[in-house]
């Protein structure tokens, strides 16, 4: 299987850094019939007391109503690239060194394996950025 490699949009949203925080959030875009592919939540240790929920992608207009219900918006600084194939070993390194000798800097990475698949989720400073990655990694 080659690389597939495409755009997507990052939505988030601040939670309540308590047990069930997250999944307040979560059961609201469920309810909607949401599909989601990644869901990473973190504390923010710069703002006590909360954290933060990224999850995606929210397709269709039930979804997004309820995401944006729930206080998920689309981010307008985080950029994000969707990756996935064949897992092989080396491979988040070819990635990050593609990126790196193109003078791509990014500002998170998430990437697993499952069985011989891979899926890897990678967030950029900006939509052009995003859009050099999107074609220089097709070419991987």
């Amino acid at each position: 299987m080659a690389i597939k490699v495409s755009r997507n949009d990052v939505w988030m949203t601040v939670i309540d850094d308590r047990a069930g925080g997250a999944a307040d959030k979560l059961e609201a875009l469920s309810r909607a019939g949401a599909d989601l592919e990644v869901v990473f939540a973190r504390r923010t240790p710069e703002q006590p007391g909360q954290g933060i929920l990224f999850a995606g992608p929210m397709e269709g207009a039930k979804v997004t109503r309820a995401a944006e219900a729930a206080g998920f918006k689309r981010s307008e600084t985080i950029h994000g690239v969707r990756i996935e194939g064949s897992d092989k070993p080396g491979l988040g390194a070819k990635i990050s060194r593609a990126l790196g000798e193109a003078g791509i800097s990014f500002r998170g990475m998430n990437a697993m394996a499952v069985g011989k698949s891979f899926l890897s989720f990678i967030a950029l400073d900006s939509a052009d950025d995003a859009a050099r990655a999107v074609k220089l990694l097709r070419k991987l």
